[in-house]
């Protein structure tokens, strides 16, 4: 699965956040922290702040928390703000032959894929995620 960068980017900065529990960040820290632009980490944490996911405070001791909550925020939440996952890639028909029942049973297997891919996603969950993370 290919995640476009904001996604991705989000994904870094909701789990350095939530490990950091209370802990606020500027856009520009976190950004520094994973060789983003600030710019764009400043666009990826103002969606998560308008998901709930992060809190933005303004001032000298402002920045982003994290305002969910670890147990229950999995991956799957926080990818779709940013995107779909269950995007079906349906099988375009051969332009030059045209085989239904080859196209469906394509359709189907894909479909399972998107499936597990969602159910593995909302799985794990940051808490989970930050327990693998500290033990490495």
């Amino acid at each position: 699965m290919k995640l476009q960068t904001a996604t991705r980017l989000a994904l870094y900065a909701v789990i350095d956040l939530a490990g950091a529990a209370g802990t606020a960040r500027s856009a520009s820290d976190i950004a520094a922290s994973h060789g983003a632009s600030v710019a764009h980490m400043a666009k990826v944490m103002q969606t998560l702040a308008r998901a709930g996911i992060v809190e933005a405070t303004r001032g000298a001791r402002g920045g982003y928390r994290f305002a969910a909550n670890p147990r229950r925020t999995s991956l799957l939440d926080v990818i779709e703000v940013f995107e779909p996952v269950a995007v079906t890639a349906h099988v375009a028909a051969n332009p030059g032959r045209t085989d239904a029942a080859v196209s469906d049973a394509l359709d189907r297997v894909l479909a399972e894929i998107d499936d597990i891919a969602r159910a593995t996603l909302g799985s794990i969950t940051l808490e989970t995620l930050l327990k693998t993370v500290r033990a490495a």
